[in-house]
């Protein structure tokens, strides 16, 4: 494959938004595409969610095929699964996918509900068409994943139908994402503060602020996301290096976004927001 001109372990992102997709001018810097992050580690490509970005993300691999790459879904709600069958690379033979992914509470395994969002009438071209070698690996909450000497832990995340954190760690140095996640009440999740543990960069779904989180009239309690203010006491508590802000609400626009980014700054010096397009090195 071909690897980053930056270092050994690279994290990019390729979608940084929540719930929809919000292409137009106000979104221009943050960025409109759903979730998919790119992690290239040791000369292997990890992606993270399969959102719009995820077939932005398939255009830039065309000129390096043949591809191999490790897919990792947080869970199957619709932003995080919708750039799937945009992704050209699936289509072409000789490229290779290790796709995992959690069982659903009803069951269903990923490749299932991978295939159904494909199935006529919701999409012209069903699974099987994708020519691409795909091999699906199911997942449950927990699991640690090896690859070489990569090691990507699991958790279990709090969200409606469940979702997955995801650890990856590579001599030493570890990225996080964990998105899709509803803090509690009373505690901070213990399952996130293991997985944050002294990262690197710790990737989390901050979709509300506070104030819109318990609005009186239109509160998002329930609504299976967290806050930059819970993130901020998550890294401080699992004495993480970096803070990355993630999951943007579809309301929330550039200017928006900019005053957000202010005020972690002011409250978490290593915190920030993530921006399609952005690259951190790792190490």
């Amino acid at each position: 494959m071909q690897t980053s001109p930056y270092s050994d372990f690279v994290v990019q992102f390729w979608g940084v938004r929540g719930s929809i997709a919000t292409p137009g001018k106000e979104t221009v810097r943050y960025g409109g595409n759903t979730s998919c992050v790119e992690m290239q580690v040791a000369g292997k490509r990890l992606i993270f969610d399969g959102g719009t970005g995820l077939r932005v993300l398939g255009k830039t691999l065309l000129p390096q095929m043949p591809v191999e790459a490790y897919i990792f879904f947080s869970h199957s709600h619709w932003d995080h699964i919708q750039g799937f069958p945009f992704f050209i690379p699936a289509f072409v033979p000789g490229n290779c996918f290790h796709i995992y992914g959690a069982v659903a509470p009803n069951g269903a395994t990923l490749k299932q509900r991978l295939s159904d969002q494909m199935l006529h009438p919701n999409f012209p071209i069903p699974l099987q068409g994708m020519r691409s070698e795909m091999k699906f690996y199911d997942l449950h909450p927990g699991d640690v994943v090896t690859l070489d000497d990569i090691t990507i832990e699991t958790v279990h995340l709090n969200h409606p139908s469940t979702a997955i954190g995801y650890r990856v760690t590579w001599q030493g140095h570890s990225a996080v994402y964990c998105t899709d996640t509803e803090h509690f009440p009373d505690r901070l999740d213990e399952n996130v503060l293991h997985l944050a543990r002294e990262a690197d960069y710790f990737i989390y779904d901050a979709t509300y602020t506070d104030e819109e989180y318990h609005h009186p009239k239109t509160p998002k309690v329930g609504w299976g996301h967290s806050t930059w203010q819970v993130g901020v006491e998550l890294a401080k508590a699992a004495d993480v290096k970096n803070l990355v802000i993630f999951h943007h609400d579809p309301a929330h626009d550039d200017d928006f976004l900019d005053n957000v980014e202010a005020d972690v700054k002011e409250a978490f010096p290593k915190g920030f927001l993530a921006r399609e397009g952005m690259i951190l090195q790792v190490i």
